[in-house]
């Protein structure tokens, strides 16, 4: 199978190799493997930006033209008009194209690849309205503009397979043909810890609580600053890492100096799994999640990886498809969230059942076996699709 896997993620070339702002990229070079080409298709920003993600050598990359984002129109419609003609010759090349979305470009590119006889899948890893009312909260007609593209989209899925990040989305698409649910897991075999670690992680002294993720609205950070607060009101022994970078690092920044609690904080920035990140998890006592929405967070999973109790908020697919590995809090409940890190930091039976919990999902998801299912069914097997 020849594979075209277009994202509107930006990409950038850096000493003739491309590179990608999301750990998605990750994900495709696994799927790589997995079939005999693989063909990325994607946006190519002309900025020397801090390049994270190298795709890896055998993946080759179409650019398309580069516009900042669609909430600027003109540049965005001239750089769509650029995209089709580089789209239709990269047709030539691939047998099968996954297109993920919601993003206007997914339905000209679905009509392209179907007068050229090719199967389309599409891809979907979020709600996009719930994510542009975060981002733009007072922006009324991007918001009217997400339900179109989104209810629009889903249309697409009735007549094509889809992809589906999490349970909340796959059940979303559950009136397309067929349906795939995943989690991009980027947790690879070796890197499980061993549920027993658990124990020999100390909780009677200093109490460290990471947070990993993007440092923007629809992520909630500035919550973390008030849970800091309630934490160490009682106990000075907490202590938070955030891993991480975004707009409202600032914000976060002040908010945790107004609570007095900043001498308890630390704001790492971004950090690379390889690079630190990966020695955090197993370090820390519990792990942190409170975004107001989300699909399905890998952060998550990477933390079950490293035999790391989880508190998350109970947004999108994370209840149903983390089930007893996590403990569930309401979207933006401060209190809730103190109450929760308490009890992981007193209860040794429900760390050990939390990481138990866990383990058996990190293990069951890992990114190699996840790209095995993907590329089967892309393929038209659809091997765990329903």
């Amino acid at each position: 199978m020849r594979l075209g896997v277009y994202t509107d993620y930006p990409y950038h070339r850096v000493e003739g190799q491309v590179y990608a702002e999301r750990a998605f990229a990750v994900f495709l070079g696994h799927l790589a493997n997995e079939v005999d080409r693989l063909v990325v298709i994607g946006r190519l920003d002309p900025a020397q930006a801090r390049a994270r993600y190298r795709l890896p050598g055998e993946v080759d990359f179409v650019p398309l033209p580069f516009y900042p984002r669609l909430t600027e129109p003109l540049p965005a419609l001239r750089g769509m008009a650029g995209s089709l003609h580089a789209f239709w010759h990269a047709l030539g090349q691939i047998d099968v194209v996954w297109l993920l979305g919601p993003h206007p470009l997914v339905f000209a590119f679905a009509i392209a690849a179907a007068l050229r006889r090719k199967r389309v899948v599409l891809g979907v890893r979020q709600r996009l309205p719930d994510y542009v009312r975060m981002r733009h909260p007072g922006r009324r007609i991007a918001h009217a503009a997400a339900h179109v593209l989104e209810c629009a989209f889903r249309a697409l899925g009735r007549i094509c397979d889809v992809v589906a990040v999490g349970p909340a989305i796959a059940h979303d698409y559950r009136h397309s043909r067929h349906v795939l649910q995943i989690a991009v897991s980027l947790v690879e075999d070796a890197e499980l810890v061993d549920p027993a670690a658990v124990n020999q992680r100390s909780y009677a002294e200093r109490l460290d609580v990471l947070s990993v993720g993007r440092l923007d609205a629809e992520k909630n950070p500035l919550l973390l600053a008030d849970i800091l607060a309630g934490l160490c009101r009682e106990d000075q022994r907490w202590h938070l890492t955030v891993c991480g970078e975004g707009s409202q690092r600032p914000a976060l920044e002040q908010r945790l100096d107004e609570l007095g609690v900043a001498d308890h904080a630390e704001l790492r920035g971004y950090v690379a799994l390889d690079d630190g990140l990966r020695e955090m998890y197993r370090q820390s006592h519990a792990l942190l999640h409170v975004s107001w929405t989300e699909g399905l967070p890998q952060v998550l999973f990477e933390a079950f990886a490293a035999a790391l109790p989880v508190v998350a908020t109970d947004v999108g697919g994370i209840a149903e498809a983390a089930g007893d590995a996590v403990v569930l809090i309401p979207r933006g409940d401060a209190e809730a969230a103190v109450r929760a890190l308490r009890r992981i930091g007193t209860d040794a039976a429900l760390r050990a059942d939390l990481v138990e919990a866990g383990h058996r999902l990190a293990a069951s998801t890992t990114i190699d076996a996840e790209a095995r299912r993907v590329a089967d069914f892309l393929s038209g097997e659809r091997g765990g699709g329903d």
